[in-house]
């Protein structure tokens, strides 16, 4: 089976767990994901299937739209409540305040990775060194938070939405609002509302999954691509993945003649040449 399904992970288990649930009910081992959800989080989880998980690379530059809650006056070490508590203090801010920060902080700015994340470095990811309380330079990188808005706050506890661009970390976007106000607080709960153009009403859960009440996404319905179809001679040509010449849009998908997706072919001069095999 090929394609992508859409997937409202429930919080509680990872998303390599969500991976192997339908690797077992679909009994299949080429199954992967797009966008790792940490435990705590649930919401849109993008799975590609069979030949789709070539997609990935395209698919992880989208943007993501999230609703995270915080709760004030604690620090931990993983920057959300499952972590160890490294500070508290009785939260003081006021909505005001709040406000503001929402207001003036920064649309785009250097982040640092969190400690606790599986950004490798030296080839091991980060949460193995911090496990072992081994030192290690944390990356940096320049990150956009598109839209950043306060739904909610009660003295204690805070939620906001936002959309931010391929890379951020939401816990660590907390710490450095917080930072802008000389307080701090950890996230305590996070759904992930949209990634591209996958909105979490259309996610389909584990128990759809195990009913078979499932929908099953190809080129057409992920990306706006235009499809051309072409004859056996061409075919042959795209099937070796060798250069195409002729008049086509900057980016297309070919398909055989009883619509058999083939592969994607993107401009490259005067000709096209393949992106993704299908």
């Amino acid at each position: 089976m090929n394609g992508l399904i859409i997937v409202n992970k429930p919080k509680g288990i990872t998303s390599r767990e969500v991976v192997n649930h339908i690797c077992k009910k679909l009994n299949t081992k080429k199954v992967g994901h797009n966008g790792t959800l940490d435990p705590l989080a649930e919401g849109v989880l993008v799975v590609c299937l069979g030949k789709y998980t070539k997609l990935n690379e395209m698919l992880s530059g989208e943007e993501k739209e999230y609703i995270a809650e915080v709760k004030l006056g604690y620090l931990t070490d993983t920057l959300d409540i499952t972590g160890t508590i490294l500070k508290e203090e009785k939260p003081t801010l006021n909505v005001e305040t709040l406000k503001q920060a929402f207001l003036n902080f920064p649309r785009k700015y250097i982040q640092e990775v969190p400690k606790y994340s599986a950004v490798k470095v030296n080839g091991k990811k980060l949460y193995e060194y911090a496990r072992k309380d081994i030192p290690v330079e944390l990356p940096k990188k320049e990150v956009l938070i598109k839209d950043l808005e306060l739904l909610s706050f009660d003295g204690e506890n805070f939620t906001f939405k936002t959309t931010v661009s391929k890379g951020t970390y939401i816990r660590s976007l907390i710490r450095d609002l917080l930072g802008t106000m000389n307080t701090i607080g950890t996230m305590s709960n996070l759904i992930r509302t949209k990634q591209g153009k996958f909105n979490i009403e259309d996610a389909c859960t584990l128990e759809d999954i195990e009913k078979g009440n499932f929908k099953v996404l190809k080129i057409k319905d992920i990306f706006d691509i235009p499809v051309i179809v072409i004859d056996n001679i061409l075919k042959k040509k795209v099937l070796n993945g060798a250069k195409v010449e002729g008049t086509y849009p900057n980016r297309v998908l070919f398909v055989d003649e009883n619509a058999a997706e083939l592969a994607i072919y993107v401009r490259d001069g005067n000709s096209m040449k393949v992106s993704v095999m299908l």
